[in-house]
């Protein structure tokens, strides 16, 4: 739960988290809390410093990065895999969740949606016959993900995202690799776009040391 709240950035980063108010507010010992901190810390999501306090990490572009690269390589790879092993069940399934995103995003329950994603991206990582692939693929992509929520009310966005899903589906069931790895790069790519383009706007919420991404010159 704790680390859900800060990855939808319902703790936002530099909060002080107090290990003996999170152990009354769920009904528990400080051991679990303890514990559950200290993974967190292993993740990056949470700064301890002994003796003193715990906060929520401010969000690193330079790891965002680095798990948007990772992610890219690993979903390009899964994609292919799941469009050569396409079937009328693996297609109902994808089509199933598609749906549910267009009616989070009908309905402007953006908080929602990037559950609905990994649960798309996952069922897909599922069909390549990789499962573990997702596995690895959540553990390279904390800071995106926070990156990813700040993004969701970005005016037409999900929309968009919601569109490329579709295609990616689309191609995964008509057993199309090379479309469906090229829809999926797009994806990942164009979103990517979307999220450093916020900080800027959020400077506060970022680490401030590492690689910014270069601003484009508008056209003439």
């Amino acid at each position: 739960m704790l680390r859900r709240s800060i990855i939808l950035l319902e703790m936002q980063p530099g909060s002080l988290l107090i290990e003996k108010d999170l152990a009354a507010q769920w009904g528990v010992s400080r051991t679990p809390v303890r514990e559950a901190i200290q993974k967190l810390a292993d993740e990056g999501l949470v700064t301890v410093f002994p003796h003193s306090a715990t906060i929520v990490s401010k969000i690193s572009y330079r790891m965002a990065e680095e798990g948007f690269i990772i992610r890219r390589a690993l979903e390009v790879e899964s994609v292919r895999r799941a469009a050569e092993r396409a079937t009328p069940e693996i297609h109902a399934r994808l089509a199933t969740i598609v749906t549910k995103m267009r009616a989070i995003v009908s309905e402007q329950r953006l908080g929602e949606y990037i559950e609905v994603d990994n649960a798309l991206h996952c069922a897909i990582a599922e069909a390549s016959g990789v499962g573990r692939l997702w596995r690895f693929v959540m553990m390279a992509k904390v800071d995106l993900d926070r990156m990813r929520q700040l993004s969701a009310p970005v005016p037409g966005h999900l929309d968009r995202v919601t569109d490329q899903h579709a295609q990616i589906v689309d191609a995964i069931c008509h057993g199309r690799p090379d479309l469906a790895e090229l829809t999926m790069r797009v994806h990942l790519e164009s979103s990517f776009e979307v999220m450093s383009r916020l900080i800027a706007e959020d400077r506060d919420i970022f680490e401030p040391d590492g690689p910014r991404p270069v601003q484009k010159e508008p056209a003439e």
